[in-house]
């Protein structure tokens, strides 16, 4: 899969690039302790930080970054940002534009002081023929004072202009400074084609192997990444065992 970024050649040398989000886990990830202790268990148990599949969705594609630092204080949203003026003249300028309430309403979305912010994008994503762009909330960030709107954009032939990330602001108590660079939205190339849904009873082996393998995973940890996981392709420039590591997954 090959994705292609472009940018308005006077910002070149101002914008954040995507990054694979891998590279963006958080910090909490890596504090967070593998163990801690469970009074219901009555022993210590394993935490999400050596959850395989809880890193491996955070790790899964690429995370469009924040262009610049944005202010929140006092409910109002305010950036200092100085770029050059796009070459191309219905381009953006503001980092974040608004959406009013009436366009969801009808929806969960909706509600009587609901802010609904839109994360303009500042990179055109151009995805191979058959391929559509699934973007969504940064994958397990509850700590983000927003929760992004998930959507699907046939990015292969729409690929002219930037795709904008509309999100509600969840957090009204809110009062800080948004980095350069946060993650705004977490996006996945998907195919196009509709898959084949077939049902089936259990066979004698397929029984067999159920009971083989829930034996397994009871009776020691990390039977799923030593049998069953795939070991993910690290980011370029990257070490695959350090980015485990890292991530706080067991090696």
């Amino acid at each position: 899969m090959r994705i292609v970024f472009r940018c308005d050649p006077a910002l070149t040398d101002h914008l954040p690039r995507p990054i694979p989000a891998r590279a963006a886990l958080p910090d909490w990830i890596r504090a967070m302790q593998p163990r801690n202790f469970s009074p219901t268990h009555g022993r210590e148990v394993r935490t999400v930080k050596q959850c395989p599949p809880f890193i491996d969705a955070m790790s899964y594609g690429f995370i469009m970054p924040l262009p610049c630092d944005v202010t929140v204080r006092d409910g109002a949203l305010s950036w200092n940002w100085d770029v050059p003026t796009p070459s191309v003249h219905a381009h953006p300028r503001s980092p974040i534009s608004f959406h009013v309430a009436e366009q969801v309403e009808g929806t969960p979305l909706h509600g009587p002081d609901q802010v609904l912010v839109k994360f303009n994008s500042f990179w055109t994503i151009e995805l191979e023929p058959g391929w559509s762009l699934f973007a969504t909330h940064p994958v397990n960030r509850e700590d983000l004072p927003f929760r992004l709107v998930t959507g699907l954009v046939d990015a292969d032939r729409f690929s002219d202009v930037g795709i904008l990330f509309p999100a509600r602001w969840t957090d009204p108590s809110f009062s800080g400074t948004l980095p350069r660079g946060t993650p705004v939205a977490q996006c996945f190339a998907v195919p196009r084609t509709v898959p084949d849904l077939v049902f089936e009873s259990f066979s004698a082996e397929a029984a067999a192997r159920y009971d083989e393998t829930a034996e397994a995973l009871l009776s020691a940890p990390g039977v799923y990444r030593r049998r069953f996981r795939d070991r993910r392709s690290a980011a370029p420039g990257s070490d695959p065992e350090r980015s485990a590591e890292v991530g706080g997954v067991e090696p």
